[in-house]
């Protein structure tokens, strides 16, 4: 039932009507290890763990800015605002420095690490939502079901996957994050963050964050999961929301 409510959720943005019974997806409900504080003003359009280290970043134009965020207290250590005309989206981390895009206008930044200094900048074509990396390149979410592959160096296209649930492709792909071999998607305005096969595109499994939600309890509509972080090194995945009062570390999917 659920997977076929993720599959609802990403055909609904398609004329074409969805199977009655797609082959059921494995679903995994999140568990909560630990709760820590997170900035409820915070409109999480990033989220990542480079070094041991948070960083956010929030959008709405005027309020957008990039932020390095003590784990465990939830207190900005350091923050940069966008320019009031943006609207703030993804981040990824490469070697010593932070890459961040904008909603719109196809305009991203280069920051350093730790000091989110800016040191450049980039382009790119349609909408920017969210990025990671796989260690060989930095991988663009733009809502559509195709997630583009960079080149760290020059952040151009060397590759395109489109991301697959029974065939189908999945809409709404918004933050990401690379887990173990595996690409985490949030689907947008869905509680299901998607387990994707980084060779095919095939969504594998799905982790239902509803626990997560009714922790929270918040009723704006707009105020949904988007915020996945992986800790590589102590193999720690935390999970918030936009607006949301905390950030949870949840167990990972075997």
């Amino acid at each position: 039932m659920i997977a076929s409510l993720l599959l609802a959720a990403a055909w609904s943005w398609q004329a074409v009507p969805a199977p009655a019974q797609p082959a059921p997806l494995p679903v995994a409900q999140a568990e909560i290890v630990a709760t820590y504080p997170h900035d409820p003003r915070a409109f999480t359009e990033g989220l990542l763990i480079d070094r041991g280290t948070l960083y956010e970043s929030t959008g709405r134009e005027g309020q957008s800015d990039i932020r390095r965020v003590d784990l465990k207290t939830g207190r900005v250590l350091a923050s940069v605002k966008l320019a009031p005309q943006l609207f703030g989206e993804g981040i990824v981390a490469w070697r010593n420095q932070l890459l961040s895009v904008t909603w719109h206008g196809g305009q991203g930044f280069k920051w350093s690490l730790p000091g989110l200094k800016r040191t450049g900048g980039f382009r790119y074509t349609g909408e920017g939502w969210a990025m990671t990396d796989d260690g060989r390149n930095i991988i663009l979410s733009d809502g559509t079901p195709v997630l583009r592959f960079l080149d760290p160096s020059t952040q151009k296209v060397v590759r395109r996957l489109t991301v697959t649930a029974n065939g189908r492709p999945v809409q709404q792909l918004n933050e990401l994050e690379y887990v173990d071999g595996q690409i985490y998607a949030n689907i947008w305005m869905t509680p299901y963050i998607a387990r994707i096969d980084p060779a095919n595109g095939r969504v594998v499994g799905v982790i239902d964050v509803s626990p997560l939600i009714a922790k929270v309890a918040l009723a704006d509509r707009d105020s949904v999961p988007n915020g996945i972080a992986y800790d590589r090194v102590a193999h720690r995945l935390y999970v918030t929301g936009k607006n949301w009062p905390s950030l949870f570390e949840i167990k990972r999917p075997r």
